[in-house]
């Protein structure tokens, strides 16, 4: 990695992406605790006042849609009028059964879908992620969390986070900058705002990682005002913030999202085997900074691609890496599934903060081998 900066951001649980995605995993987690094979590819949209809800499930248990997601943006604090998206919201259903064309595939445990996906670890931080996107994620994170406690009353849903990383030979040596928006009541203005979040998130998070950071580098709300954030101010879709789901741009990305889909998609279960193949790379020692490219054929169950990239990072030859990896898990759709437990309902979790570097999850497990 040559860059001498690198930047990545994160948004909030709030926001409109956001909020379509922990809507599709919530109908996921419906669906697996009705029936653990249950297929799902659901995807969402959100304006104002307005939630459109489409794709496939086969469930043998019928889901009220309708009050799943009503739940979902309750919980994200959509409650007041004034942000013209609430939990009363008109919401419209369009989800019918999978095709049986694609379901063949998956029923003989092969892939639910073709495509190629990436896995990503380095030693950066603790998490085994790049620094720029755990910083980001922990930012926002933090930021949520003083909302829902109101112990920042004027904060509303939806915010984002930047993070500017200086590098050098690899290695990162600072943090140049921190950027932050958030909708706000105009209860307390930008400039005392500023001020509390530099105190309570900034500091705090960036002091956790080793780093120093002064509120002259910090930003909030660059165009000086930002009142009422989500749907109603930026349509929302599901699937548009995989950059921020995976490594904040650092690594290379596959050409699918993760939420809405159960995990005979390989866009999101590929994805979960390359990163914990990867994570293990790196925390065993044998490179500090690998990429895994994983590519699936529809219905076949072994990836017709398993490659590698250490960077020129690594500790042993390229053979024992594969040796490793092959030792550490099967890549076949069907024994990802079930080596990582992928049919539970932890789905609406991973839809905000990031889908890598959280230990909760399956894929995050290191092996010593």
């Amino acid at each position: 990695m040559n860059y001498h900066y690198f930047t990545s951001e994160s948004v909030a649980a709030g926001h409109p992406d956001k909020v379509c995605d922990q809507i599709a995993d919530a109908v996921l987690d419906a669906a697996i605790t009705a029936f653990p094979k249950s297929r799902v590819a659901v995807e969402t949209l959100v304006t104002v006042n307005q939630v459109c809800m489409a794709g496939e499930v086969t469930c043998p248990e019928k889901l009220d849609f309708e009050n799943i997601a009503r739940k979902v943006i309750n919980k994200l604090g959509y409650i007041d009028p004034i942000l013209n998206f609430t939990d009363k919201s008109p919401i419209n259903v369009y989800i019918h059964q999978q095709s049986p064309d694609i379901a063949m595939g998956a029923d003989a445990d092969g892939a639910g879908d073709q495509g190629m996906m990436f896995g990503y670890a380095c030693n950066e931080t603790k998490e085994l992620m790049p620094l720029p996107i755990i910083l980001s994620h922990q930012l926002v994170k933090a930021m949520d969390g003083l909302r829902e406690t109101n112990k920042i009353p004027c904060l509303r849903p939806d915010g984002k986070s930047e993070v500017k990383v200086r590098y050098e030979n690899g290695k990162p040596v600072a943090v140049e900058k921190v950027v932050l928006a958030v909708p706000h009541n105009q209860s307390v203005s930008k400039e005392e705002l500023q001020k509390q979040l530099f105190k309570l998130v900034v500091k705090p998070v960036i002091e956790g990682y080793g780093f120093s950071i002064t509120e002259e580098n910090c930003i909030l709300n660059g165009t000086g005002k930002w009142e009422i954030g989500g749907p109603a101010t930026d349509t929302g879709v599901t699937g548009r913030k995989i950059i921020v789901d995976s490594y904040g741009g650092m690594a290379r990305i596959g050409g699918g999202a993760f939420s809405g889909k159960d995990p005979t998609k390989v866009d999101r279960s590929g994805a979960y085997g390359a990163r914990y193949v990867a994570k293990n790379i790196v925390a065993n020692g044998l490179a500090d900074r690998c990429e895994v490219q994983l590519a699936y054929v529809i219905g076949l169950a072994q990836p017709i691609t398993v490659a590698f990239e250490t960077f020129g990072t690594e500790k042993k030859e390229i053979k024992v890496i594969e040796y490793f990896a092959k030792n550490l898990l099967d890549l076949s759709v069907k024994e990802i599934i079930e080596g990582l437990n992928l049919r539970q309902p932890f789905y609406e979790k991973t839809a905000s903060y990031g889908h890598f570097g959280r230990a909760e999850f399956p894929w995050e497990k290191v092996v010593k081998l």
